[in-house]
């Protein structure tokens, strides 16, 4: 031992020495030969444990005296060379570090990152007390960041990044006193942020986002003097932002998005007057926006939105004058938009969507000539668009929805502007649409949705070659359908629906190779569909409904495989239904009602797997209900064959239906009794057999005795329940001179014909213009009041709760039944007195008065409506003294984020991520584009995923978002635009 310890030399052993180091060191010796010196061995050592799959350490040779020609070693060059830097970057290296690389107490450069090393960082890396920089980032390490790297008094960088670290910052790197740069973001830190970082007053560089840090941003921040970068976004931080902050006159940029900050924005963040970004959004600030913020002469990106903040935006904010993109959206900010903005020369970016601002939109605006992005969508503006907006050159994105917009659309518009995105939907606005809008050949997205827009598509439209997305649904637009349309070889949406289009489809629609979305629904087009309606193989979403369509349905639909959703309702469709209807095998939506289909129905609908809705009341439909229907076992959101002519027996095996939420076989020939099996229906809400030839008790099932009787009258042998008891004769409501077995449209024609002896000819007209969807005001009038009785079912669920129920249930919101915390507000997780399970989510918000709580109300009753099997089901809310309480279904697996990141969490295999992946994307792609109005959820994460007891994936906290009818486009630039900012921090 006296001959190692001679060897090494008094000044080449660490002051601090643990016996593992020690053994090692000793281990080291025994086995050394007179060959490579002992650097070399500690290098050696650390090969040991490392796989190299591209052999770049294969010239560490122990026949070496020295390790400095190795790859990646590089030595002093004095007469007695030591390593002083080891870089070992990017070579694909895995394994673990040992921890003999504590034995180089000579470096002072020391780089593993971009590699696959797994396992901890060996806290003997403490003993390199002249580490100047140390680079472990993009690894797999995991556990604690070492507190013996507080040792390491000389180090300036240190990168530990990307990794998989966990545990909290240790107290010790206040010791870190030459330390400039620190970086750890996108690991999984936890605990608070050591108050011991205000000691470091060299740092300069501070970036830790993306972890779970959680407590409050120590005040000793302030003490930072030269801290130039504090990242601290994607956390957990709660509280206020420190006012100390303002003692940092050097810092540039201030990143804490996505954290749980709450309080104002102080004052004192005016006195950062080098601020170049300060991203607070997407966290709980409140109150105004400080007039101290234009102070920031530096500013160029200020971001605070998806906050809520209130008052009005201070027209100090024109003093920013290198300001280069601002962000104020997702708040409540009333009043005007300043005009004083239009100051803010080299601005490209303005988005103040969703709040509550008035007034007209400032002309001002115009004079910013370097304007490229400009969203105002979803607020209460109103008066015409600006003529100016015409004019800016650089101009890319302009989204004004959702507002009380009127007037001309300009139109020079596009002329002098290269627009990309150009979305003006729900609106007033009237005239025709601009002819220039794709005049320089980049306009993706036309959203003109729901205004008072008049004429036809014009010829700059209908030609614009980089077309994507179309929708010019709900106005008053004339003419046929534009075949110049089918040579967009990029368009993948057509959306004419609610216009006052006519004349035949054109057969030219089968060119539109990349079309996925066409919807023409409530328009005049008449005669046969084309069967080149075949050739859209990418085709998702076919809906014609509510035109003058007839003849039969074309085969070659049935070539059209990956579609989704077929609505053809309320046509003149004749004929049978083909077998071919099971090849489409993708089809979630099947929606016939209102034609003249007759025949059977095939039995092969049976094997639609995806199928949620099955609509064909109203049709001349005949036979039995096929067995092989009970096995749609998506059918979730309705079943309805109601007015056909359908016999026989109602199959048992409808019971089987776990889902399905509304059965209608009203207005048939069906006979027997109502199936016991129908007790396995746990999720009916609602059923209608009224008018057919049904006898016997009704089944004694809950649901079924409860129902109203008109869900039942017309079949004079049924008894029992809300029928009154079993041997009693029935009432006269019920007798068979009552019973309406034809079809709404021969009653209609009945009508008519008893009525040309009275009426004048003009009259007759009339009536038979309105007879061309006679189901209309018949058989669809019994599914609206079954569908508006569902409607309010949503929004008051099956039991009575109140909102002293929830109360009880929670204990008064007691935090043990916490289950969940989210942007929007706390999850509960209650037992009804029935013991049904639900989950109560308290919404955070400030906000009061009658109008708060009716614009909530009406959202609600809309979001209620939605049913898909991957949307987590709002069952219900309730508004008391303005708390705000939604019921949803309660989700027995948890959150996504749950399983992921939990450490005792079920382990997924791949094929149960997978199925979620696809639940979360087929939930996505109901609301962002099947939804009327379409809503954007905007905060989708893992956490907003939920799953059910068979880990299927429902997407929660949509109905949180705006309501919106915006296309999916919307949140690729407004929402990607925004979101997109500020990588990991």
């Amino acid at each position: 031992m006296a001959k190692f310890l001679e060897i090494l030399g008094p000044g080449r052993v660490s002051a601090v020495i643990d016996l593992k180091f020690i053994a090692l060191f000793a281990a080291l010796f025994v086995s050394s030969s007179d060959g490579i010196n002992m650097e070399g061995k500690y290098l050696l050592q650390l090969k040991s444990e490392i796989r190299d799959v591209l052999h770049n350490l294969d010239n560490w040779s122990p026949d070496d005296l020295t390790p400095c020609q190795w790859n990646g070693v590089n030595c002093t060059s004095d007469y007695d060379p030591v390593v002083f830097s080891l870089d070992l970057n990017s070579m694909n290296l895995s394994g673990s570090v040992s921890p003999s690389i504590g034995g180089l107490i000579h470096l002072t450069y020391l780089d593993l990152s971009f590699n696959q090393f797994s396992g901890t960082i060996p806290g003997e890396i403490g003993n390199c007390s002249k580490l100047e920089r140390l680079y472990l980032n993009n690894n797999n390490f995991e556990g604690n960041i070492p507190p013996q790297l507080g040792n390491l008094v000389s180090l300036f960088k240190c990168n530990l990044c990307n990794n998989k670290l966990s545990g909290s910052f240790p107290e010790e790197i206040g010791n870190l006193s030459s330390l400039m740069e620190f970086v750890a973001y996108t690991n999984d830190l936890n605990g608070s942020l050591p108050h011991t970082i205000g000691k470091l007053k060299n740092l300069a560089i501070f970036r830790v986002g993306q972890n779970l840090i959680s407590g409050s941003i120590p005040v000793e921040i302030g003490e930072c003097h030269n801290l130039e970068l504090l990242g601290l976004a994607q956390n957990q931080l709660g509280g206020a932002i420190p006012k100390e902050i303002g003692k940092l006159r050097y810092l540039a940029e201030l990143i804490l998005w996505d954290n749980q900050l709450s309080g104002v924005i102080p004052k004192e963040l005016g006195n950062c007057t080098d601020l170049v970004t300060l991203a607070l959004y997407q966290n709980y600030l409140v109150g105004d926006i400080p007039v101290e913020l234009g102070n920031l002469k530096n500013l160029e990106k200020l971001y605070l939105y998806r906050n809520s903040f209130n008052g009005t935006i201070p027209k100090e904010i024109g003093n920013l004058t290198l300001a280069t993109e601002i962000d104020f959206s997702e708040n409540m900010l009333t009043g005007k938009i300043p005009a004083e903005l239009s100051s803010i020369k080299g601005l490209r970016l303005l988005y103040l969507f969703e709040n509550q601002l008035a007034g007209i939109i400032p002309p001002e605006l115009c004079a910013l000539k370097n304007l490229s992005k400009l969203d105002l969508s979803i607020n209460y503006l109103t008066g015409s668009i600006p003529p100016g907006l015409q004019y800016l050159p650089d101009l890319i994105q302009l989204q004004l929805f959702n507002n009380m917009l009127f007037g001309n659309i300009p139109q020079k518009l596009g002329l002098y502007s290269p627009l990309w995105v150009v979305d003006f939907s729900n609106n007033n606005l009237t005239g025709q649409i601009p002819r220039h809008l794709c005049r320089h050949s980049n306009l993706i997205l036309l959203n003109l949705w729901s205004n008072k827009l008049s004429g036809n598509i014009p010829p700059g439209v209908t030609n614009c070659k980089s077309l994507v997305q179309l929708r010019l649904g709900g106005n008053s637009l004339t003419g046929g359908f534009p075949s110049d349309l089918c040579g967009l070889e990029n368009l993948t949406t057509i959306e004419l629906d609610e216009n006052r289009f006519s004349d035949p489809i054109p057969p030219e629609i089968g060119q539109c190779k990349a079309l996925q979305r066409l919807d023409l629904a409530n328009n005049f087009f008449t005669h046969e569909l084309p069967g080149e309606i075949g050739n859209l193989s990418q085709l998702v979403v076919f809906n014609i409904s509510s035109n003058d369509f007839g003849g039969r349905m074309p085969p070659e639909i049935f070539n059209c495989t990956m579609l989704q959703r077929l609505d053809l309702s309320h046509n003149h469709f004749e004929g049978k239904l083909p077998n071919e209807i099971g090849e489409l095998l993708q089809l979630e939506l099947l929606i016939l009602s209102d034609n003249m289909f007759s025949g059977a129905i095939p039995s092969i609908i049976g094997k639609l797997s995806h199928l949620t809705e099955l609509q064909i009341g109203g049709n001349q439909f005949f036979g039995t209900i096929p067995n092989e229907l009970g096995g749609l076992s998506s059918l979730q959101i309705a079943m309805n064959l109601s007015y056909n002519n359908f016999s026989g027996n109602i199959p048992p095996e409808l019971g089987n239906l776990a889902l399905l939420e509304f059965l209608l076989l009203n207005n048939n020939y069906l006979t027997g009794v109502i199936p016991a099996t129908f007790a396995n229906l746990s999720s009916l809400r609602g059923l209608n057999v009224s008018y057919n030839d049904l006898t016997g008790p009704l089944p004694p099932i809950p649901l079924i005795q409860s129902m109203a009787r008109s869900s039942f009258i017309g079949n004079k042998g049924l008894c029992g329940g809300p029928l009154g008891e079993c041997g009693v004769s029935p009432s006269s409501s019920t007798s068979p001179s009552l019973r309406e077995k034809s079809t709404p449209f021969s009653k209609i024609i009945v009508i008519i014909a008893a009525a040309v002896g009275s009426i004048s000819l003009v009259l007759i007209a009339v009536v038979l213009y309105f007879m061309r969807r006679p189901v209309e005001t018949m058989a669809p009038l019994k599914e609206k009041q079954l569908y508006c009785s569902a409607s309010g079912t949503h929004i008051s669920p099956r039991e009575g709760f109140t909102f002293h129920d929830l109360v009880a249930a929670t204990d008064n919101f007691d935090e043990s039944f916490v289950i969940g915390r989210g942007a929007c507000g706390t999850v509960y997780r209650a037992i009804t007195q029935s013991g049904r399970t639900v989950a109560v989510k308290k919404l955070a918000s400030n906000r009061e008065g009658s109008n708060i709580e009716n614009s909530f109300r009406a959202e609600i009753s809309t979001l209620g409506k939605i049913r898909h099997r991957n949307i987590v089901k709002l069952y219900g809310f309730t508004y008391h003294n303005g708390s705000k309480l939604l019921l949803y279904e309660y989700m027995s697996s948890g959150s996504l984020a749950d399983l992921l990141h939990r450490e005792s969490s079920f382990p997924l295999d791949w094929d149960t991520r997978f199925m979620i992946a696809v639940g979360t994307a087929e939930g996505l792609s109901y609301l962002h584009h099947d939804c009327k109005p379409h809503i954007i959820h905007r905060d989708i994460k893992s956490s907003n995923i939920l799953l059910d007891e068979n880990f299927e994936a429902h997407v929660g906290d949509f109905g949180l978002a705006k309501l919106i009818d915006v296309p999916q486009l919307k949140s690729m630039s407004a929402i990607a635009g925004s979101y997109g900012y500020i990588a990991p921090v």
